[in-house]
């Protein structure tokens, strides 16, 4: 259709008479809502209102409810079509729109407030990995996987499209910070800021004298470190358990806890990357290098079934000369950048168990607590080996062996 001036007087035409419907519902609305609701609304606020404000604000939050009540009319009517979404595996992006219409709409609207600088423009959203892993028991609703990326994506357009407020995503899941960039297809949106944890005299400060004692402080700092995540969960076992129990037996409790429901389900996840690299190697996806000769991962199997005991061996031989290196390589001490080469490197700071330093440059295990359970996994891993495997590890680490030692270089120290 050719836009002319005929076009344009419609168009116009159907947006003031939109307007005007949207004009009148809010003012339907407006009777309709409680005045209860909005006096307590107004009363929370120390701050006295004017009369044309008092308006104002009646408006916007009847004008907020009717958004909402027909938000939720256009689910109701998709309830079929969610419902045969679910049952076909298939994906329709209306749909993920409307399910994800109600935050983005308020995500617009804070943007809009903070850009007249009625507050500092800053929203954050806790552990949205939740829902790009949570499993939907309800077929009434998309799949959370879906209403994740959903809403990332909606999210992104309003920065690259609109004006909206920066977005902070905190989350324990290194995805957002190795991957999410690549499946969104937005590397400068997605910036990644890591921290790890407390310094020791932040967490003396923030722990101690309150919730542990002096003695106390002392075996949970040489065994776990200043990890407030896991500073939080110790005190919550030491909460439950009775006063006869000691403080090392606590300990060890928490840590036979993090062996079983994070480093070694983590260590699964590893283990399945480093089969999937073995697969791209044959199939000609691993850059060639990163094949470079005399590298211990050159050559992975052709044999599918072998596949699994080579990822084996290459994350135990790893995990070896990692501790070799007391746990502390300097990925930048030779300017090569080598160890970030290393499958099994990569892997590990996928899923979450290793962090890379920005200065010093060191890669490092993201507490002491996780460190020791590495080497907890690192010792059963061996005593379960078959007389096979046990023959081709030491085959690996006497010829293939990897050694990370010459990257303990720090200033003032001589190797």
């Amino acid at each position: 259709m050719i836009a002319g001036p005929t076009t344009r007087s419609s168009t116009n035409t159907t947006v003031s008479q939109l307007s005007l419907l949207w004009s009148k519902a809010v003012l339907s609305r407006m009777h309709k809502t409680g005045s209860k609701e909005i006096d307590s609304l107004l009363t929370s606020s120390s701050k006295k209102y004017s009369m044309e404000e008092v308006a104002y604000i009646k408006e916007t939050v009847a004008a907020l409810a009717l958004a909402k009540e027909i938000l939720e009319m256009q689910k109701h009517w998709r309830h079929k079509s969610v419902r045969h979404l679910n049952h076909t595996g298939s994906f329709s992006r209306s749909l993920a729109n409307v399910a994800t219409s109600w935050p983005c709409l308020l995500i617009e609207i804070l943007s809009e407030a903070s850009e007249v600088n009625f507050f500092q423009p800053k929203l954050v959203l806790n552990n949205i990995d939740i829902l790009r892993k949570a499993i939907s028991v309800d077929d009434s609703t998309i799949p959370a996987s879906v209403y994740h990326d959903s809403l990332i994506w909606r999210i992104i357009a309003l920065g690259a499209n609109e004006r909206c407020l920066p977005v902070l995503m905190v989350s324990s899941d290194s995805y957002y910070s190795y991957q999410a960039f690549w499946d969104f297809g937005f590397p400068d949106i997605f910036i990644s800021r890591e921290t790890f944890g407390w310094t020791l005299q932040e967490a003396r400060l923030h722990m101690v004298s309150e919730y542990f004692s002096q003695t106390e402080w002392k075996v949970i700092d040489e065994v776990l470190g200043p990890n407030p995540r896991q500073l939080s969960e110790v005190y919550a076992l030491k909460q439950r358990a009775s006063k006869e129990i000691d403080c090392e037996d606590i300990v060890d409790a928490y840590l036979a806890y993090l062996q079983a429901t994070v480093v070694n389900p983590a260590m699964e996840s590893v283990l399945d990357i480093l089969r999937k690299f073995s697969s791209d190697a044959h199939q000609g996806k691993i850059p060639e290098n990163r094949m470079f000769f005399g590298a211990p991962w050159r050559q992975p199997p052709l044999a599918e079934k072998r596949r699994s005991s080579w990822a084996k061996i290459q994350l135990m031989d790893f995990v070896q000369s990692y501790a070799n290196t007391e746990f502390g390589v300097n990925y930048l001490a030779d300017d090569s950048l080598e160890i970030l080469d290393d499958p099994a490197a990569v892997a590990m700071l996928e899923v979450g168990l290793l962090y890379a330093q920005r200065d010093p440059s060191f890669i490092r295990p993201v507490t002491h607590g996780i460190q020791r359970c590495l080497v907890r996994w690192l010792v059963h891993e061996k005593m379960q080996l078959s007389l096979e495997e046990s023959i081709a590890f030491l085959w690996q680490r006497i010829f293939r062996g990897r050694s990370y030692r010459h990257l303990m270089k720090e200033v003032g120290y001589k190797y």
